[in-house]
Formats: C-alpha cells, sequence, structure tokens
C-alpha cells in the first residue's frame, strides 16, 4: 500500500460507550459469520460472538485504556488497552476495526499508534479465537506478533478456565500472542 494511513487514538467518551460496545460486537459478529454462515454456534450470549459483560468486563478493569480508532474524524474502530506501568507487560484485550474499514490499512496504522503511545512496553498480549483467520494473519504478519500458546478444553487459559470448555462446544480454541518489544 503506497498511501500511509493517518489514524488517532481519542480516548473514549463515557457518552460513546453503548456504541463502542455495539461496534465491538458488530465486527467480531462479522469475523464469525464470514468464517462460519449463519449457522454459527460460537455466540456467547443473544447471538454475540462477544457478549456485552465481557466487553463490560475489559472495559472495567484496573489500568484499561479505551481508545476510538479515528480516521478522518470518523470511528472506524477501537481498542481496549490493559496497562501495567510496573512490569511493563501490556495486553491487547480488545481491539476492533468495523467491517466497511477492513483491508485499508487501518488496523496496522492503529497499531503502529499504539505502540507509539506506549514506547516503555517490554512486551505486549493478546488472544484471538482460532477461526479468525484474518486476526491471526494481522497480528504475525503485520504487526510481528508470535503465536505463543492454543488454548482449549485441555490447555486452558488459567485466567479463564471455563471459557475454553465454551469454545470447544464447538470446536474451537483460542490462540494466545506476544510480541516482545526492542527497549
Amino acid at each position: 500500500m503506497t498511501e500511509l494511513i493517518q489514524v488517532k487514538l481519542l480516548p473514549m467518551e463515557e457518552a460513546d460507550r453503548n456504541q463502542f460496545i455495539l461496534d465491538n460486537q458488530e465486527a467480531f459478529r462479522y469475523g464469525a459469520l464470514e468464517e462460519f454462515g449463519v449457522r454459527d454456534e460460537h455466540f456467547e450470549e443473544g447471538e454475540e460472538i462477544i457478549s456485552r459483560r465481557t466487553i463490560e468486563e475489559c472495559m472495567d478493569r484496573k489500568g484499561a485504556e479505551i481508545y476510538r480508532i479515528i480516521l478522518r474524524e470518523e470511528k472506524v474502530g477501537g481498542v481496549v488497552l490493559q496497562i501495567n506501568a510496573e512490569t511493563k507487560h501490556n495486553e491487547l484485550a480488545l481491539f476492533f476495526i468495523l467491517p466497511a474499514a477492513h483491508s485499508k490499512g487501518i488496523g496496522q496504522a492503529a497499531w503502529k499508534a499504539i505502540e507509539r503511545q506506549h514506547p516503555e512496553t517490554k512486551v505486549w498480549e493478546t488472544c484471538t479465537p482460532y477461526f479468525e483467520k484474518r486476526n491471526i494473519h494481522f497480528y504475525v504478519n503485520r504487526c510481528g506478533f508470535h503465536i505463543v500458546e492454543f488454548f482449549h478444553s485441555k490447555h486452558p487459559d488459567p485466567n479463564a478456565p471455563d471459557e475454553c470448555s465454551k469454545e470447544d462446544a464447538g470446536g474451537g480454541g483460542m490462540f494466545r500472542f506476544e510480541k516482545v518489544m526492542k527497549v
């Protein structure tokens, strides 16, 4: 891509909280429907891939930073970061680009902006469902993460052991990624 995409990360305003959650659900739903079609059984609640409860838990955790991804004054996505100032091991808890803005370099531009915003980070960590091939490609091939673990029923995530049993009901699991930064 020859055009340099410029995005802004703006702190989410409280009045935008509900729309942020709905936009996040739309982006996750799109990925699942693209992979599985309408017959999908991977939904958490109320036919959502990611529940409102899960999103709110990420948003409400201590150390969470919540941003809207802005392109030309338009909201095109969002991110929830979990920042640990002591260990400098930070988490990309939620990251989404609205489906209408996919494949335009926005995600990569947003990731670069996140890295610039947190140059103190030693290690970034994130997870994505096994079926999200676009995410896996994005994290590994575009952002420089490495797959370091695969959670499933026989190897559950120690921080959320019940999630893997739910995922495996549909044949799934979660990949965990890390990116070790050059400090």
